[in-house]
């Protein structure tokens, strides 16, 4: 037997054989053209061809998943239509001469790289959607467009270097048992569909694809992210018991997602979604959120050459407040710079650029970027009733905060008197994701309505770990005892100047961490959508008492392992 440690994608048990699925990746020959017009002309036809198939996906996804993962592969065909993409393609051809084939590959790989290099966990997957639109086109290009995902003839769990959500689609549901990768990450659209689709799955297992036999037996647990492959009958045993009780806690979380989330002893709790976008919103609301704890606005301004219009701000923003029916929403303002290239802000490479001019930073000189956003934030929200909530990222010292209020208050003034309606219900607030701002956190209650803490960011900073670092992303937990002295300090100072704080890192849709936060008395869970209804769960089974007492012991504990093995015990 062999036992491997992955990411958790999407809960569940699958029991069945191994199907290694290693697709052929289609090589472009890069080569001078004479005829550019030729080029272009078979890269429309190609296009064109490309529109017919992710349509027919559509109509897959919608019938076998839902409108909302349907509207993954609405979103493929919009790279398609893309300006930006297109200009660099034309370019590729007519002033360099190259063929059709490396032009795709050069522009989508572009614009991949850019989302792939970002801090945003949300945003680096995006990058396979665009690497999954250039595989389709470039093997139409090559006339090698079938799906190789379809030959899955016989009930098995997929074994992967990587699946795209084309892949992920395209396997005959009736045979996919569940699905695991080597590489990707649970916010990836392949395991967005898994979980859809109610299948387990697992991401980021260092699973030797290669030396798999044929029809082996896999054992995938999506909770805890472990794969077993040939195991003994009497773990077999033991995983089938654990996959019935899974299934009907499940079901039992699902029946009771739409109802609140109040612990045994009365104390009302508010679960709510991270979205980045109308579908994410949509599901938020099927799921059982109780509104938005982090709207990402930054699909908005990417994969553009220009600033997004104010008319087109609100458009985008009327559209996910209404989805949301004037339930909370907590918007966060622009996210971009440093690692996030975005050439018409004028974002030059740096040497460190998780440490560089990103984010609340910019306002130093482009504060007419946050303006305009507080302006179509204000309006959106004023056309729909939306109770908006709207805070600052990557924030370290209080001039910030002080500067982004003045532009706060200019817009507010501004569209009144202009004759926009103005928002009944607003608030201005803003993340704790760097360490300085967690240790004054009693001084910067004083200037905002409410903390929100990015437990993602504040855990790389605070252990000086790239999470994106594959050598040393495992040093990155929340559950590291000075991530968590810095999160009881914020919410206590918070506390104590009268406001409310909530957390939207990935730590709030872990299970394992539900009575650690209660009892540190954490006001707002804001986690992936699909996690709503297993946190409202556990936040149903305990006591404040109860947890109160875990957090004081886990506070008083040395190390990461020490916590996380405390808290495994208690939970289950």
């Amino acid at each position: 037997m062999q036992r491997f440690q992955g990411i958790p994608a999407s809960g569940g048990i699958a029991i069945g054989p191994a199907w290694v699925y290693l697709p052929e990746e289609p090589v472009v020959e890069r080569r001078k053209v004479d005829d550019p017009a030729h080029e272009v002309e078979r890269i429309n036809q190609a296009f064109a061809k490309a529109r017919e198939q992710i349509g027919a996906l559509i109509e897959r996804a919608r019938v076998t998943a839902g409108e909302e993962e349907a509207a993954i592969f609405e979103a493929h065909q919009l790279f398609l239509d893309d300006a930006e993409l297109l200009a660099a393609q034309q370019e590729s051809i007519h002033v360099h001469s190259l063929n059709a084939e490396a032009a795709i590959e050069d522009a989508f790989e572009h614009y991949a790289n850019m989302l792939g290099q970002m801090d945003d966990e949300y945003f680096q997957a995006r990058a396979q959607d665009v690497r999954d639109v250039k595989r389709r086109v470039i093997r139409i290009l090559m006339d090698k467009d079938h799906a190789d995902a379809a030959s899955l003839d016989h009930p098995a769990i997929v074994l992967a270097e990587e699946l795209a959500p084309s892949d992920t689609i395209e396997f005959d549901q009736a045979n996919l048992l569940g699905l695991c990768t080597v590489r990707g990450g649970p916010t990836s659209h392949s395991a967005i569909l898994a979980r859809a689709l109610g299948i387990p799955a697992i991401v980021n297992a260092p699973i030797p694809l290669r030396e798999i036999p044929e029809d082996v037996t896999v054992i995938l647990d999506g909770e805890t992210g472990e794969v077993w492959i040939d195991p003994p009958e009497d773990v077999v045993a033991a995983l089938r018991k654990r996959q019935a009780k899974w299934r009907e806690r499940r079901e039992a979380e699902l029946r009771l997602a739409h109802e609140p989330a109040i612990t045994t002893d009365g104390h009302v709790v508010e679960v709510v979604a991270n979205v980045g976008n109308i579908q994410d919103a949509r599901q938020a609301m099927n799921m059982g959120a109780e509104g938005v704890g982090l709207f990402r606005t930054e699909f908005l301004y990417l994969g553009r050459s220009s600033m997004p219009t104010e008319r087109e701000q609100i458009q985008a923003y009327k559209a996910v407040f209404e989805v949301m029916e004037q339930r909370p929403m907590v918007v966060r303002t622009l996210d971009v710079g440093g690692d996030k290239p975005v050439l018409y802000l004028n974002v030059m490479a740096e040497p460190n650029p998780f440490l560089g001019w990103r984010a609340i930073r910019m306002i130093d000189t482009r504060s007419d970027v946050l303006l305009r956003q507080f302006r179509a934030l204000l309006i959106a929200a004023g056309m729909t009733g939306a109770d908006l909530r709207i805070m600052l990222p990557l924030v370290s010292c209080l001039e910030e905060v002080e500067r982004a209020r003045e532009l706060f208050e200019q817009a507010q003034g501004e569209i009144v008197r202009e004759g926009h309606v103005a928002p009944e219900k607003v608030q201005f607030g803003m993340m704790v994701e760097v360490p300085s701002t967690a240790l004054l956190a009693e001084h910067f209650a004083q200037k905002v309505d409410f903390f929100s803490i990015g437990t993602n960011d504040l855990t790389q900073y605070t252990l000086a770990v790239d999470r994106t670092n594959e050598r040393v992303a495992h040093l990155a937990s929340p559950f590291h005892p000075a991530v968590l002295k810095l999160i009881a300090m914020t919410i206590e100072a918070a506390h104590k100047a009268g406001i409310w704080v909530g957390l939207c890192g990935e730590m709030a849709g872990d299970p394992l961490a539900t009575p650690l936060l209660l009892g540190l008395g954490l006001d707002e869970f804001s986690m992936a959508p699909a996690s709503v209804p297993r946190v409202k769960h556990e936040i149903r089974r305990w006591s404040m008492a109860q947890c109160r007492e875990i957090a004081q012991k886990a506070l008083a504990m040395p190390t990461t392992s020490a916590v996380r093995q405390f808290l495994e015990y208690v939970v289950e």
